[in-house]
């Protein structure tokens, strides 16, 4: 089983290419569970909520693990949960930082695409740059060298197909 992730800001396309890359490569897409979160409990991300997020998420994992699929697509991880903490508190939260990040292959959608509010969404702006250096760092400080989606959304789904067509070839 491969596990590909897609990181990075707010409205960069992750939750759209998902599916794609799951269709294209045959895998399982395991939906954005901290969007899903929101969604029901609100955008009120105490340090408990981040925790829980963190929980959920890979209890969701290991749910579509269990079902053994050659590959899964995940719609963020604990990076993505861990720089929501920093970028919320200012400072690394000790037990998201313990929870270690696996996928096989990270994909890192730059911040080079319009902003769009769906409700969940809060870092526009110089607050979207700056989280996205924070998403940057905490991939850094985790050793995790993602391969850069960017461009236009045929670029970023080119780029992107090109990235797990190597991981799956590997």
């Amino acid at each position: 089983m491969k596990r590909v992730c897609l990181t990075g800001v707010e409205s960069t396309g992750k939750s759209t290419l998902a599916p794609v890359l799951a269709a294209r490569f045959g895998g399982v897409v395991m939906p954005e569970y901290g969007r899903r979160w929101a969604e029901r409990n609100g955008v009120d991300f105490i340090p408990a909520a981040l925790h829980a997020i963190a929980a959920g998420h890979a209890a969701a994992r290991a749910a579509i693990a269990a079902g053994a699929p050659d590959l899964i697509i995940e719609d963020t991880d604990i990076v993505m949960t861990s720089a929501w903490a920093r970028m919320l508190y200012g400072r690394r939260d000790p037990v998201l930082s313990a929870i270690a990040a696996t996928a096989d292959l990270y994909l890192l959608f730059a911040a080079d695409t319009p902003w769009i509010d769906d409700g969940t969404r809060q870092f526009r702006g110089q607050d979207r740059e700056r989280f996205a250096a924070i998403i940057i760092d905490e991939l850094a400080r985790r050793q995790l060298n993602p391969v850069l989606i960017s461009g236009s959304w045929t670029q970023r789904e080119a780029t992107a197909i090109r990235a797990v067509a190597a991981l799956l070839a590997a």
